[in-house]
């Protein structure tokens, strides 16, 4: 098994990140990572989320929404060809601060593989949630910004 975890303080409320990061039609005006996701957010539902992780090649994955719990949680779980091998349940959860949200990205690796990709995913998988998460501050606080303005 294999964790990675991150956070970021975004200067918008939970209901405005929500909006941002469920948005997924608008992936790729915004998302240097997750730079394409198709699909529904709601539990249950197949997503089509193609992956840029910085440094590696581009892959699409498919993964089933297993949590959505509506400005708190966005979890789906996927896997790298068959279950087992390399599977991933990637999180995020949106936490009140004060007049604005702490995102929680993370990600739990498990499978055969995993040993195997720790390097990669300690550089391309950890830079890319980083990536994400500063452009999903800035795209959620930009939106903030143009609502109270």
């Amino acid at each position: 098994m294999k964790q990675l975890h991150t956070e970021v303080l975004i200067e918008a409320s939970p209901e405005q990140v929500w909006a941002v990061l469920t948005d997924f039609a608008h992936y790729g005006d915004w998302n240097p990572f997750l730079v394409s996701v198709a699909g529904v957010p709601e539990q249950g539902e197949r997503l089509n989320v193609r992956l840029a992780p910085p440094g590696g090649r581009q892959i699409t994955l498919k993964p089933v929404l297993t949590e959505v719990v509506t400005g708190q949680v966005l979890e789906w779980w996927g896997h790298l060809g068959v279950r087992g091998i390399f599977d991933g349940r990637h999180r995020f959860e949106l936490h009140p601060a004060g007049a604005g949200t702490r995102l929680v990205q993370g990600e739990i690796f498990t499978g055969a593989l995993v040993p195997l990709m720790a390097r990669t995913l300690d550089r391309g998988t950890a830079a890319g949630f980083a990536l994400m998460n500063a452009a999903l501050k800035a795209r959620a606080e930009r939106e903030h910004a143009h609502s109270a303005g």
